[in-house]
């Protein structure tokens, strides 16, 4: 639609997406993705009352399951689209688990998380610095 019906054109919503992207160091990362195990309660699947669809989860024992893809190394999401390191999204974002959803780039004190950056270094991206007073990531 012309940018005269109230959308901005194509070049502003592009600009928009490189901002976020470099505001957000996930949505051109996704290495946690692709590296750690995503354990949790079983209960978090659909079938417990939960959020996480079934058929993207692996039983680990009696307590946990697992996302799919991340039980065996190598590892990668499922529900990880796009390419590590350039740009990703998580394809049930609002479904995902709690160890997605608490997964954080920065501590709360503005320090790195250094599990984050641990990924990033097997997918030889670079660490991401500690924030400045007053910075957030969006």
């Amino acid at each position: 639609m012309p940018a005269s019906e109230g959308h901005p054109p194509i070049s502003s919503v592009q600009s928009l997406c490189v901002i976020m992207s470099i505001q957000n160091p996930c949505l051109s990362c996704g290495a946690c993705c692709g590296y750690f195990r995503v354990s949790f309660y079983w209960a978090e699947a659909e079938s417990g009352g939960g959020t996480v669809p079934d058929d993207l989860t692996s039983k680990v024992n009696n307590h946990l399951c697992c996302m799919k893809g991340t039980e065996s190394q190598p590892a990668r999401c499922v529900a990880l689209m796009g390419d590590i390191g350039s740009q990703t999204r998580c394809t049930i974002y609002e479904k995902r688990s709690s160890p997605c959803r608490e997964f954080e780039t920065h501590e709360v004190d503005g320090s790195v998380n250094e599990a984050c950056n641990r990924a990033r270094a097997h997918y030889g991206l670079p660490p991401l610095n500690p924030l400045l007073p007053g910075e957030q990531v969006a």
